[in-house]
C-alpha cells in the first residue's frame, strides 16, 4: 500500500510540491537549447548559414519565454495554495507533463519550417498547437479541481478566483486550436505569430485574469 501524501487526511504543505516543479521545469527550459547547434556549409558560409536557422531561433525565444511564463504563473498560483493533497499534486504532474513536451514540438516546427517543405510545416504547426492546447489543457484541469477543494486554498482567495481562471485556461486552448487550423490551411506564420503572442498574454495575466486591467494599465 502507498504512503499518504502528508499527513493521516493526505493533506501536506506546498513546499516539496513547489520545489520539485521548480526542478522539472529548469529541466525542461536548459533542454530548450540544445536544439540549438552551429550550421554546416562550406567555408565562407556561416553567416548564410546562422540566417538560415532562423525558424529554431524563433522558436527557441516562443518556448522559452513559454516555460518562464509557465514558471511565473506556477508560483503566482501556488502562494493561493495552503495545502496539496493526492488530487492537487496528480494535476500539477499534468501541467509538468504537457510543459515537457515543449521542447519536441519545438524542434520539430523548427526543423520543419527551416527545411521549407509545406506539408511538414503544416504538420509541425499542428504538432505544436496540441502541445500547447493540452498544456492549457491542464491547467484547466489544475484550476478546476482547486474551485471543486477551496479548502486547499488560503482564506484570502476568493471563491470565484480559480473558476475565473479557467476561462484563462479555456481561452488558451481554443486559440491554440485556432492557430493549428490557420497554420495548416492558410499560413504558417500567422500560427507562429499566434504561438509567440499567447505566453505573452499568460504573462501578463499571470497574477490572475482579473489583474489584466491593471497590468496593462502599467505599460
Amino acid at each position: 500500500m502507498g504512503m499518504s501524501a502528508g499527513g493521516e487526511d493526505g493533506h501536506a504543505d506546498t513546499g516539496r510540491a513547489e520545489a520539485f516543479s521548480d526542478a522539472v521545469l529548469a529541466i525542461i527550459i536548459t533542454l530548450l537549447v540544445l536544439d540549438l547547434r552551429p550550421p554546416g556549409g562550406e567555408p565562407g558560409g556561416l553567416l548564410r548559414g546562422l540566417l538560415r536557422q532562423w525558424p529554431t531561433y524563433f522558436a527557441y525565444v516562443t518556448s522559452y519565454v513559454y516555460v518562464g511564463v509557465v514558471w511565473l504563473n506556477h508560483k503566482a498560483m501556488f502562494r493561493r495554495i495552503r495545502s496539496i493533497d493526492r488530487g492537487l499534486h496528480w494535476a500539477n504532474f499534468g501541467i509538468l507533463f504537457t510543459t515537457a513536451l515543449l521542447p519536441f514540438a519545438t524542434a520539430v516546427l523548427a526543423r520543419a519550417v527551416e527545411h521549407g517543405n509545406r506539408a511538414d510545416e503544416r504538420t509541425a504547426v499542428g504538432l505544436y498547437a496540441l502541445v500547447g492546447a493540452l498544456l492549457c489543457a491542464s491547467w484547466w484541469a489544475f484550476f478546476h479541481y482547486l474551485s471543486r477543494h477551496p479548502h486547499l486554498t488560503e482564506e484570502d482567495v476568493e471563491e470565484t478566483f480559480f473558476p475565473t481562471e479557467r476561462t484563462r485556461a479555456s481561452v488558451g486552448g481554443v486559440l491554440y486550436a485556432v492557430a493549428g487550423v490557420l497554420g495548416c490551411f492558410v499560413a504558417v506564420p500567422i500560427a507562429m505569430v499566434i504561438f509567440l503572442a499567447l505566453p505573452v498574454f499568460y504573462g501578463v495575466t499571470s497574477n490572475g485574469l482579473y489583474a489584466l486591467p491593471s497590468a496593462v494599465s502599467r505599460m
